[in-house]
């Protein structure tokens, strides 16, 4: 309710704000008024917060403060900024977080830190609002259109292609990539239970393994403080994981991640899981805690403990975890690892549309 009342309000602001400016208004649809704004992430934020859970793009790659945080740390001079919000009166319906670069018009930020992308449509306002951005982006300088990790149930994926061709240019959809899921059950025994026999034998072999003369413990950092001291061994687990991560782990995404986890750890949204072998910390996760559900964005190990199939298991943990905090669905996010399966993954694919003008 206070969402609505929100919103309602920041609705009665702009439209004194467009009576002012001037603010361009198009007819579109059932006869509404409709108007296009360039925002800011100062002037729309907060807004974007609150309609966030009101539609279908609701992710943490798709809040304010992930984009806002890209932003200041790869945001450029020869990259313009187009975040804009589309209105009816008084009423968000919804927003397009977007950057246009070298000719190039795509969603701000890139596959190597989202996972996923999306305009934010209010339910039940997809008509107007696709009518009206598409309007807006066609009078944009651009000649390429790349639309990177949509997912399958996308409005945009769907109604883009749709509008480009109505305008004689070319619309391509291509398969980027798997970005594997499992819904939780009510324990962890019917969560295992539910496993393929050879994953559940062999989750189940591997664990009695691990703690055959062990001590083994898994603790979870949520405090930002804790957090921010037990960075550097993510990092150093994370690097001795696998050399491709090493080569990722660049200065600069190191800070990201600093940031990222300050930023989503004072709003309880951030979770850096640490499994300890014997006083050893040997693997890590990081995983998000964001709309009932977890979603692992990046992990490493100890490769001295592969035997232990230590990564797998800190992995299964925090599976145990999210079923014993009452999480919904468990979200292994952007790639094919093996892992992801063994765990009970299953596929959603992510797609790139490519629109060119004629």
């Amino acid at each position: 309710m206070w969402d609505q009342i929100i919103l309602g309000v920041y609705g009665i602001l702009r439209r004194a704000r467009a009576a002012i400016d001037g603010a361009p208004l198009m007819e579109i649809g059932r006869s509404m008024t409709i108007s296009v704004r360039q925002e800011d992430f100062n002037s729309i934020a907060d807004e974007w917060e609150c309609i966030l859970p009101y539609t279908g793009a609701n992710t943490i790659f798709i809040t304010p403060w992930w984009q806002q945080l890209w932003w200041r740390r790869y945001g450029d001079a020869n990259t313009s900024l187009e975040i804009l919000s589309v209105r009816d009166g008084d009423s968000l319906l919804g927003i397009a977080p977007l950057m246009v670069k070298d000719d190039t018009l795509s969603f701000l930020g890139d596959t190597d830190l989202f996972d996923y992308h999306d305009l934010l449509v209010r339910e039940g306002c997809e008509d107007d609002f696709y009518a009206a951005i598409w309007q807006r982006i066609g009078a944009m300088d651009w000649r390429t259109m790349e639309l990177k990790s949509l997912r399958d149930r996308s409005e945009t994926l769907r109604r883009f292609p749709a509008l480009a061709k109505a305008n004689g240019w070319s619309a391509d959809i291509s398969d980027e990539d798997v970005s594997p899921y499992t819904h939780l059950q009510s324990s962890w025994d019917e969560y295992v239970s539910g496993l393929r026999k050879k994953d559940r034998h062999e989750l189940r072999r591997k664990l009695r393994r691990l703690n055959n003369g062990n001590e083994a413990t898994q603790y979870v950092f949520q405090d930002a403080s804790e957090i921010s001291d037990a960075m550097p061994e993510f990092f150093r687990l994370m690097r001795a994981s696998r050399p491709d991560k090493d080569d990722f782990l660049t200065a600069d995404r190191e800070q990201f991640f600093r940031e990222l986890a300050k930023d989503l750890s004072e709003r309880q949204q951030f979770k850096l899981f640490f499994l300890e072998l014997n006083d050893v910390r040997v693997a890590a996760c990081i995983c998000f805690d964001y709309n009932g559900d977890y979603l692992l964005y990046n992990s490493g190990y100890d490769p001295e403990y592969s035997n232990l199939s230590v990564g797998l298991l800190n992995k299964a943990l925090c599976i145990q975890d999210a079923i014993e905090s009452g999480k919904k669905t468990f979200d292994f996010l952007r790639g094919s690892e093996r892992y992801k399966y063994n765990l009970g993954g299953t596929n959603q694919t992510i797609h790139e549309l490519v629109i060119q003008r004629a």
